[in-house]
């Protein structure tokens, strides 16, 4: 008789009962519902930190460029800006005046990519949106040349600027 008992008590605490199951799977569930949100987040605010890269050295190339021009290291036509007439001049290079042997002048090694933007424009200057020097800042157009650049990308940042004024 003492054996029955014991038996019992062994099978009871070998696995477990379906309520501790069912109240552990929902304590998972709830887990991954709270890590969603906070990797999307992740994600979007490692894409903003790419963009302000990207701007940031688009930028520096095209007042580079500018600032060559007005040094005299680049051909410019009379009543130019000064500014670069595209993005693609700034990896192509440009014709440096000062050199005797005729060599390029570059200002990129690549076209940095628009992080939001997934086809094969972000890959090349048509991914950006372009400013002209003669653009007003409130509504950009393009022009003769690339005095500034932007984001096309229609969203909000983080910080509640559009990225388009980035």
């Amino acid at each position: 008789m003492t054996g029955l008992p014991v038996r019992a008590a062994t099978m009871r605490t070998r696995g477990f009962t379906l309520i501790e199951l069912v109240v552990t799977l929902a304590l998972l569930g709830v887990l991954a519902m709270m890590a969603a949100p906070m990797a999307e987040l992740a994600v979007q605010r490692s894409r903003e930190q790419e963009l302000r890269g990207a701007l940031r050295e688009l930028r520096m190339a095209i007042d580079r460029y500018k600032r060559a021009a007005e040094q005299g290291l680049i051909a410019r036509s009379l009543g130019a800006s000064g500014y670069p007439p595209n993005l693609d001049v700034l990896v192509q290079g440009v014709a440096n005046l000062q050199d005797p042997k005729g060599g390029l002048i570059y200002f990129l090694r690549r076209l940095p990519r628009d992080p939001f933007v997934s086809t094969e424009a972000a890959m090349s200057a048509t991914g950006w949106g372009l400013r002209s020097y003669a653009s007003a800042p409130d509504d950009p157009q393009e022009g003769d040349d690339v005095f500034d650049v932007y984001s096309r990308t229609p969203g909000i940042g983080l910080n509640g600027v559009p990225y388009r004024e980035w």
